[in-house]
């Protein structure tokens, strides 16, 4: 029996949630529902996709692989709806230029990128990726028609307009074992003596630092980096713990270590991607349609 797109969304609903109750209140549904559902998708794929426990539910290794497919064919199956319904624009053609901060580029940007040559594939598109500050840049001097930006808590630029893609609350990320993993959230001073990898792109770090002053704690620094998966490897091996948006968060690390990751008890302010053109400056089609998808991503999309 071929999986079905219902299954596909509930399973999908359930990764976003982090359990079956969660996900069935989210969807207005029987627990019992969700469960066969998933029940009958694990059965006709061969193998599990979610490992059980009191808390709710984690993704296996060839579940969270599976995820990105599921994601993906729900995404495909909307724009065929968006497509037939008529509500796509004329066909368009001509180029746009979009600007990408860095975690942008490696966590939004691609399926964006995707969605809009869907949906107009005569547009050529060119992306740049950069910081926000030089990004704010070419955007006031006409150099890029829009883009994707992670906006800093209130420091929101005058000069350009912008429209919410997503906002992404931080949580720890722990190795697997970890002592804090056993608990619903943690604390930030429960983390003042763990080494931290810090992720140093998009301000990211800047976040759980302001919180650190303002418990007058600070912790030891295992190491700095730019790259996302070089703090998924450290945590997951034990060489220390981090605070990060979801937004990053994948279960497993490249080597296959797996990486718990629990809500904060102090408020963090959230991280928002936002989509930013010049203010008072006309769009193209092709920047509408940009934004436009990049407004309805999350139909697509669950976390």
């Amino acid at each position: 029996m071929a999986f079905s797109l219902r299954q596909l969304h509930y399973f999908v609903a359930v990764a976003e949630n982090g359990s079956v109750s969660s996900a069935a209140h989210t969807l207005s549904i029987s627990q019992s529902t969700v469960t066969e559902a998933l029940r009958e998708l694990e059965l006709d794929l061969g193998f599990r996709l979610l490992d059980r426990h009191a808390r709710g539910a984690d993704l296996t290794l060839k579940g969270h692989h599976f995820l990105r497919h599921a994601r993906k064919i729900m995404a495909d199956v909307a724009d065929a709806r968006r497509a037939l319904s008529g509500s796509e624009a004329m066909p368009l053609s001509g180029r746009l230029s979009v600007g990408v901060t860095p975690l942008v580029a490696g966590y939004v940007y691609s399926d964006l990128s995707a969605r809009f040559r869907r949906a107009f594939p005569d547009v050529a598109v060119e992306a740049v990726e950069d910081a926000a500050d030089y990004l704010e840049h070419l955007l006031v001097g006409g150099e890029l028609d829009v883009a994707v930006m992670v906006v800093p808590p209130g420091r929101r630029s005058s000069a350009l307009q912008t429209e919410t893609v997503e906002v992404s609350p931080y949580r720890a990320w722990l190795p697997l074992g970890h002592p804090l993993s056993a608990e619903e959230r943690v604390s930030m001073r429960a983390l003042a003596n763990e080494p931290q990898v810090l992720l140093t792109v998009d301000e990211i770090a800047e976040a759980s630092e302001i919180v650190w002053r303002r418990l007058g704690i600070r912790p030891p620094v295992a190491f700095r980096t730019r790259s996302v998966e070089a703090v998924r490897s450290l945590v997951a091996t034990g060489a220390g713990v981090a605070v990060l948006p979801d937004l990053t968060y994948r279960p497993w690390s490249l080597e296959g270590d797996k990486i718990e990751a629990r809500p904060l008890i102090e408020d963090l302010p959230a991280i928002e991607v936002a989509t930013a053109w010049r203010r008072g400056s006309p769009l193209s089609a092709a920047a509408s349609g940009f934004i436009s998808i990049a407004a309805t991503r999350h139909s697509g999309r669950m976390r």
